[in-house]
C-alpha cells in the first residue's frame, strides 16, 4: 500500500517513475520548480482554506505533475517526499543551485549593505539561498538581498546537537502543518531539529516513529537520554534530560519545555499511551 503522502498518484494521473507500481490513467515526467517564496503551504486540496499538511520553505525544489488551471500545482517536495498541493504563484524555474542556509530561527533580507533599510523578506531557520559574494557583514545572494553573515552558513554545515536547536523554539506558536519559528507543530520541530544535524527525517511523527533510529527496550527507557524521541499516536516530544521534554503541542499551543512525567500523565488522561521510545543514533 502506497502512503498518499509520499506517493504522486492518483486515478486520473502518477508520476512517470511510478509506471508499474500504481494504477493511474496516464504518467506524466513532472517539471522541476523552486519555491520562490519565503514560506508557502503544501496543501490537502487545491483550496486556500484547505488543511496545510506541510510547508516549503524557499529555496526548496518541487516537481510540478498536474495543474489546476485555476492557480494551483500539484506536486512533490524534493527534501521529503511530501506530495500535495502548493500556490502557482509561489513558484519559479530553478536557479543557481543553493549555496548557503539559514541557521538562525530567521534573519532579515535587506534591498542594501544597510541594516537601516527596510528589510524585503525574513527568510526562516533552513532556508536555501544563493550567494554569490560577500561584501563586509552581509552576504549577497542572487536575488541581490543582504543577509548578515553569522545568519548562514554552507548547505553542509551541521549542528552539533539536534536537541539544542529544538530548545530554541521554546514559545513558537502551535501551527498544524507548521516548520518555522513563525509556527510549528510537533513533527515539524523534530524534522527541523534533525535536519539542522545533518539527519534526514520523515515530515509526520508516524513516519517518524518508523523510519528513525532503534526501539528503547523497557530497560533502557527507564533512563531516557537527551536526543530520545517518545512518541504518541500523532505526537511526538523530544527528551531534553533525565526529566524533561521539549515539544510543539496544541494543549500548550505552543513549543514548551515539559516535566516529561506530567507531560505523559496528561497525555494519558486525554486518552492516548505512549506508543514508543526511540533513540536516533
Amino acid at each position: 500500500m502506497h502512503d498518499p503522502r509520499l506517493t504522486p498518484a492518483r486515478d486520473d494521473l502518477a508520476a512517470k517513475y511510478l509506471e508499474g507500481k500504481v494504477k493511474a490513467a496516464r504518467f506524466v515526467e513532472g517539471q522541476e520548480y523552486e519555491i520562490a517564496e519565503a514560506i508557502v503551504p503544501l496543501r490537502q486540496a487545491p483550496a486556500a482554506d484547505a488543511e496545510q499538511m506541510t510547508q516549503a520553505l524557499k529555496g526548496e525544489r518541487v516537481t510540478i505533475y498536474d495543474r489546476n488551471g485555476e492557480g494551483w500545482a500539484w506536486g512533490q517536495l524534493a527534501d521529503d517526499g511530501y506530495v500535495g498541493w502548493i500556490a502557482e504563484a509561489a513558484l519559479t524555474r530553478p536557479g543557481a543551485a543553493p549555496t548557503h542556509k539559514v541557521t538562525a530561527l530567521r534573519t532579515l533580507a535587506f534591498p542594501g549593505p544597510s541594516i537601516k533599510l527596510p528589510p524585503i523578506e525574513a527568510p526562516v531557520m533552513g532556508t536555501k539561498l544563493t550567494v554569490i559574494r560577500e561584501d563586509g557583514a552581509f552576504a549577497i545572494t542572487r536575488e541581490g538581498w543582504y543577509l548578515p553573515r553569522q545568519h548562514l552558513a554552507s548547505l553542509d554545515a551541521m549542528q552539533p546537537d539536534f536537541v539544542a536547536i529544538a530548545e530554541r523554539f521554546a514559545g513558537t506558536p502551535y501551527l498544524w502543518g507548521g516548520k518555522s519559528s513563525l509556527g510549528i507543530d510537533c513533527s515539524g520541530l523534530v524534522q527541523v531539529a534533525l535536519s539542522a544535524a545533518g539527519t534526514g527525517c520523515p515530515r509526520d511523527s508516524d513516519m517518524q516513529q518508523e523510519g528513525l533510529g532503534r526501539e528503547l527496550t523497557d530497560a533502557e527507557a527507564k533512563h531516557l537520554k537527551r536526543g530520545d524521541l517518545i512518541f504518541w499516536k500523532g505526537h511526538v516530544a523530544i527528551v531534553r534530560d533525565a526529566s524533561t521534554i521539549v515539544h510543539a503541542n496544541a494543549h500548550h499551543m505552543a513549543t514548551v519545555v515539559e516535566n516529561t512525567q506530567a507531560a505523559i500523565a496528561r497525555i494519558k488522561a486525554a486518552g492516548s499511551e505512549v506508543s514508543a521510545i526511540k533513540r536516533p543514533t
